[in-house]
């Protein structure tokens, strides 16, 4: 039975991979933020060096939609920096041979070729609204790779699209676009509204993996023999990206939300409001090539999301800042 460490436990990408690790009976160490400060290098080396893991899951980080990007850029660049030095020096130091760090898709330049392929990373200039984070994620990766290299450890990292899912964060200022969206519909469908008003002309278009996928894809990841990984990367390009290989446009999305809530009114784009990036898809061939599909379809996702959602209004739990 291997022991992992699964840090952002309570995250919703590392509460997925926690239930899929608890569900396959693996002895798991976790920590909450209140017990542990992974920004405290002290801290992460008493608490990794006491607990002597064999894997390192890295899922923690600070995270949020364009607005708290733009309001905290010197959190999102300092804490998410800190959190992958302590966390991956400190498993280095304690003699942890296999780590996963996951990522996101904003370490690709604003400016690339579609769908995006692990070989755009530092072609080009970031998108200025999300650079602090991106900047953290890539030295994530470099971490990943420069231990690699110098040291022999098997450190892999997965940047996946834009996800969603049970454990989302509904929160008012920081959410992503599509619980915003599932929050809008939904409130439209309480109050009774006849008009959801989404910004933009709806015509850029996404990707959105459900979180399981992601938590299925990343241990998929984790378990490759190295040699399978190995033939598919190289020392300096070792990230794998993660997502479904499909993207649809932001008004199909909110018909399909407007669909899973019981929204019958109309929906209005106002094209006042910028459409930022016309489109963001994830080139997968990589991880297609390495056998691992998405499984779960954006309708099915989505209604599974918003009947979570409704599940934790019930219980006054969804509102919460990251």
């Amino acid at each position: 039975m291997t022991k992992i460490y699964v840090a952002g436990h309570r995250g919703m990408v590392g509460g997925a991979i926690t239930r899929k690790l608890q569900a396959q009976g693996h002895h798991l160490i976790t920590a909450t933020s209140a017990e542990l400060d992974l920004t405290n290098q002290d801290a992460v080396r008493q608490f990794i060096g006491d607990h002597k893991p064999d894997t390192v899951i890295l899922a923690a980080a600070k995270v949020g939609g364009i607005v708290a990007n733009n309001t905290y850029p010197a959190q999102f660049i300092y804490e998410n920096l800190m959190i992958e030095c302590n966390v991956i020096h400190q498993a280095y130091a304690a003699g942890v041979q296999r780590l996963l760090q996951l990522g996101s898709s904003c370490i690709y330049p604003r400016e690339t070729a579609q769908p995006m392929a692990e070989t755009a990373l530092l072609t080009g200039v970031l998108e200025p609204t999300n650079e602090p984070y991106a900047v953290a994620k890539i030295a994530g990766i470099k971490l990943c790779e420069s231990y690699n290299r110098q040291y022999g450890t098997d450190y892999r990292s997965v940047m996946p699209t834009n996800l969603y899912g049970e454990g989302d964060n509904f929160h008012p200022e920081n959410s992503h676009v599509l619980p915003a969206m599932i929050q809008r519909f939904h409130n439209a469908v309480r109050d009774g509204k006849y008009e959801v008003v989404i910004w933009g002309t709806g015509t850029p278009r996404r990707e959105f993996l459900h979180v399981d996928d992601m938590a299925d894809a990343s241990l998929f990841v984790l378990n490759l023999d190295k040699a399978t990984y190995d033939a598919q990367t190289d020392p300096m390009l070792s990230h794998i990206n993660v997502g479904t290989g499909t993207d649809v446009s932001i008004l199909e999305v909110a018909q399909i939300i407007a669909k899973v809530t019981g929204f019958t009114g109309k929906i209005t784009c106002d094209t006042s409001k910028p459409d930022g990036t016309m489109r963001k898809l994830m080139d997968v061939s990589r991880l297609g090539r390495m056998g691992w599909t998405a499984q779960t379809g954006l309708e099915e996702g989505l209604a599974r999301t918003y009947a979570w959602y409704q599940d934790q209004l019930a219980s006054g739990a969804v509102l919460r800042a990251k």
